[in-house]
């Protein structure tokens, strides 16, 4: 059986693949609407980041990066599951405290 790795992406680049994945989902032009990043903590640790892209007339299009899963789990307007994948990701230590 042979095993296929995804490449480690660096943050930016992370963070650039979920802004481009919550557009598509959303039909929303890339680099048009503020994205906001903030980390998930479980119990005061930190355990992943959520993502916002804020859209016209308040939509908002959110994604949940799983950091021990290495799982990123995006959300559409409605807050239903739309995708998810699995991402190798270098993220700082600590990791960012984003705004």
């Amino acid at each position: 059986m042979i095993g296929f790795h995804s490449p480690t992406l660096s943050f930016e680049q992370f963070c650039q693949h979920v802004e481009s994945m919550l557009c598509r989902l959303g039909q929303l032009e890339t680099g048009q609407f503020p994205m906001t990043k903030r980390p998930v903590l479980r119990g005061g640790t930190s355990c992943g980041l959520y993502f916002c892209v804020h859209g016209p007339r308040s939509v908002k299009l959110t994604a949940v990066y799983d950091s021990r899963q290495k799982t990123t789990i995006y959300y559409g307007t409605d807050g239903s599951r739309r995708h998810d994948e699995r991402i190798s990701v270098n993220l700082p230590s600590p990791q960012p405290h984003c705004a």
